[in-house]
């Protein structure tokens, strides 16, 4: 799990096919490693990618073909600019939100705009996710757990202070960019209770009443 506070910003060094899959290395810059072991995890703009190789400064990982279809990895060349966690730790800072590190969707840039020191970004998803977007909730890009201003359908907007701006890849982004988006987590939880936990034996959900009725207003 992470946190979606990206802890520094790495540099791909080299991207190798092998055989469908892509063994991606990337120098981690002031990311330490010290504490990081073969089958660790770290999300590279947002996406977990297990270490299978290690040195001082840098990691290397393999990315599924799956991975490289569903994400922006596979749109990855040698030199970019990525954001980096450190899976989280017990006694961590919980700083962001809940993060699993498993894309929902690509989503896109739709407008860039200054807001007084701030940037004002505006995105777009699928429409099929647009529920899972709420005002002032929680959502990922790349890796980065940002607050949700509004919502209009499928696109929403968020505010960049000037630290996220350089601490991240955010301030680099241009209109049309493709970004990482993971929705948040507990949503997606509690949309499937309120479906129903068994369907097939009929067995009732988690509905308003039922939540009413245990004190839920």
């Amino acid at each position: 799990m992470f946190t979606g506070i990206v802890a520094a910003k790495g540099k791909v060094l080299s991207l190798t096919d092998s055989g469908g899959d892509t063994r991606v290395r990337i120098d981690c810059g002031d990311l330490s490693l010290v504490d990081v072991v073969l089958g660790d995890s770290i999300a590279v703009n947002g996406c977990c990618l297990t270490v299978v190789d290690i040195d001082e400064q840098a990691f290397g990982a393999d990315v599924s073909n799956e991975t490289l279809q569903c994400t922006t990895l596979g749109n990855l060349q040698e030199g970019a600019t990525v954001n980096l966690e450190k899976a989280m730790q017990a006694t961590d800072r919980f700083g962001g939100h809940i993060v699993s590190g498993h894309v929902d969707c690509v989503g896109e840039l739709l407008s860039k705009k200054p807001d007084g020191d701030s940037l004002r970004l505006e995105f777009s998803v699928p429409q099929k996710l647009q529920h899972y977007i709420a005002a002032k909730g929680s959502v990922c890009i790349d890796g980065t757990s940002l607050t949700v201003n509004k919502v209009n359908g499928n696109q929403f907007s968020i505010n960049v202070i000037p630290h996220t701006q350089h601490e991240t890849i955010i301030g680099e982004y241009t209109q049309g960019q493709q970004v990482n988006i993971e929705v948040d987590l507990i949503a997606r939880y509690l949309e499937r209770l309120m479906q129903g936990a068994d369907q097939e034996s009929n067995a009732p959900g988690l509905t308003r009443e039922f939540l009413q009725e245990h004190g839920y207003k």
